[in-house]
């Protein structure tokens, strides 16, 4: 845990207040030096990932956010596979993962790690930056462990 991420883990660790997301959301993209982010969590009946937390995201877009399947877009295919996905640039990327909306955000380098906890899945989180980035194994493993922390406030 590096000190940029301490703040994060300290506020997932209060178990005294309830969580603003939003401002949890701000805290990580400030630690990762992004500029646009989403948190959903995973509705248990439904399977469907709903949007808690938002930024940089254009208003038009957010309609097409709030609810995701589970394999459709970014979010949906790292909750699918359980494990990280991440584009380099969003802007030139072909693979088919994202969905062609997602261009409109004007990010490049993205990544979205599933919120897991003992195995089990209860969201996701995506943050990007708006320059061509590939994010570290380093970067991944530390998103994945405030997914886990994430997880634990979803369930509690």
């Amino acid at each position: 845990m590096t000190s940029d991420t301490k703040p994060i883990f300290d506020t997932l660790a209060d178990k005294e207040s309830a969580i603003d997301w939003n401002r949890l959301l701000t805290e990580i993209l400030a630690a990762f030096d992004c500029s646009t982010g989403t948190i959903h969590a995973l509705n248990q009946d439904s399977q469907l990932l709903h949007l808690k937390a938002y930024q940089g995201i254009p208003e038009f877009l957010l309609p097409k956010m709030t609810v995701i399947s589970i394999g459709k877009g970014m979010a949906g295919v790292a909750a699918e596979c359980k494990r990280p996905v991440q584009i380099c640039n969003l802007q030139t990327d072909e693979s088919g993962v994202a969905r062609p909306s997602a261009k409109e955000t004007k990010v490049e380098g993205s990544i979205t790690v599933p919120l897991m906890l003992n195995g089990r899945l209860h969201g996701t989180l995506g943050i990007a930056k708006p320059i061509s980035y590939e994010f570290t194994l380093e970067e991944e493993e530390t998103l994945m462990e405030i997914g886990e922390a994430i997880s634990r406030k979803i369930v509690s």
